[in-house]
């Protein structure tokens, strides 16, 4: 067995990082040699993304991955790290990590190519994270150069998420729900109120997935109806009428494109809201919590201020519909969620929204009270930069503001 994977002179040092972990798991589990499983584990301790969406909160530990990936947490350590030698299957995932890095004329073996390496050649472990949602044809065709955007996706589509209501009723006090839109029917997948923030009465307005299958199913998985819009237009013309402060949040795949959501006027809902919105004379702070998807997420996303948590997404279209269209081939999400530039980043650095709202380690889903404290200090933040804007201020810097969209140079 070797000691050392081939051309080891090309990897990065996080590369690096990465192999030497791997190592020290397989001496703790009392392995002979590292194994795809181990290499796994060097990975999640290394790089933070991957991490995070593989712990859920049924397993919300590094131990608890460890022990289901080895089944023998509790074995002793026989060798030191530096002596072990790599397995033959670890040492053919190397090789195809090599390999997909000299295809896409990168430099230095990174993490994101033994991933690859991982998914092509890695037998139980390859199954494990397509288990979790990551599957090679998706890293295909040079993908591999957008795993970190697309493990964001993967992220912010984590079953385990907090939802609209989950971090209302953690920031909120005296939330009390409005239903209907007084023109057709309720639509539960669109959850407006009253309530108050640090005692100031406001306006809330958030779309909401829902947890089980039961809860999907009432909620239409996150996508609205035109009453759903219309409900929470509503509701912001009496947050205008009584001079309340309006926060959304966004978490939808998109709005709801059945026949009958059309036939009731979706598109002109979606466009009502967008011109209203951008009328309201109270100030309005949008918040991306999880997917934003198109113009179901714009429809209530029209604000003073725009925040989004650090592995939310907010884009025109899904990467899979965009790498359908585009390639003809929707296994080439990666790809496409690369192109589109769609997380929270790379907004920020668009000057499409004000603030990234940091996760606690091992994201959102780990810890609901944590993401909903981080949350309220920026909410609290960005409400006091506009409160002190005039009806007619606030309308000419909103303006200004989406004028301002799209722009480069």
């Amino acid at each position: 067995m070797e000691r050392e994977p081939p051309a080891f002179e090309r990897y990065a040092e996080q590369s690096r990082r990465v192999l030497a972990q791997a190592r020290h798991e397989a001496a703790q589990l009392g392995a002979e040699t590292v194994q795809p499983e181990h290499l796994l584990l060097g990975l999640l301790r290394v790089d933070e993304m991957l991490l995070a969406l593989f712990l859920s909160r049924s397993a919300a530990t590094f131990e608890a991955v460890r022990a289901e990936l080895n089944g023998r947490a509790g074995a002793r350590a026989r060798a030191l790290p530096e002596e072990l030698p790599f397995g033959s299957d670890v040492l053919r995932i190397l090789a195809e990590a090599v390999a997909e890095s000299e295809r896409l004329g990168d430099s230095q073996v990174a993490p994101e190519h033994i991933v690859f390496g991982l998914l092509s050649g890695g037998g139980q472990v390859a199954e494990w994270l397509a288990e979790r949602g990551l599957r090679p044809e998706a890293l295909r065709d040079g993908g591999v150069r957008w795993l970190k955007s697309y493990l964001r996706v993967l992220l912010a589509r984590h079953r385990d998420r907090p939802h609209a209501l989950d971090l209302i009723t953690r920031i909120f006090d005296d939330y009390v729900e409005v239903a209907g839109d007084r023109r057709f029917a309720d639509d539960p997948a669109i959850v407006c109120g009253m309530a108050r923030f640090h005692g100031l009465p406001v306006v809330v307005v958030g779309q909401q997935k829902g947890r089980d299958t039961n809860q999907r199913r009432q909620r239409n998985f996150g996508m609205p109806k035109p009453e759903g819009y219309r409900k929470a237009l509503r509701v912001m013309r009496l947050a205008e009428k009584f001079g309340r402060p309006i926060f959304t949040f966004i978490d939808t795949p998109g709005a709801y494109p059945g026949i009958d959501a059309e036939e009731r006027g979706q598109a002109e809902a979606i466009a009502f809201n967008l011109r209203e919105m951008a009328r309201l004379r109270v100030p309005s702070i949008v918040t991306v919590i999880g997917e934003g998807g198109s113009g179901g997420a714009l429809a209530v996303g029209v604000g003073d201020c725009v925040l989004m948590l650090e592995n939310a997404i907010y884009s025109v279209i899904s990467p899979e519909g965009c790498a359908a269209i585009l390639w003809k081939d929707a296994a080439q999400a990666a790809r496409a969620a690369g192109y589109l530039r769609l997380t929270a980043q790379e907004l920020f650095a668009l000057g499409v929204i004000d603030k990234v709202v940091m996760e606690p380690a091992g994201g959102a889903h780990t810890a609901f009270d944590e993401t909903a404290r981080r949350l309220a200090v920026e909410l609290s933040t960005g409400l006091a930069e506009v409160m002190g804007y005039a009806p007619d201020q606030l309308l000419g810097r909103r303006a200004a503001r989406l004028r301002a969209l799209g722009r480069c140079g």
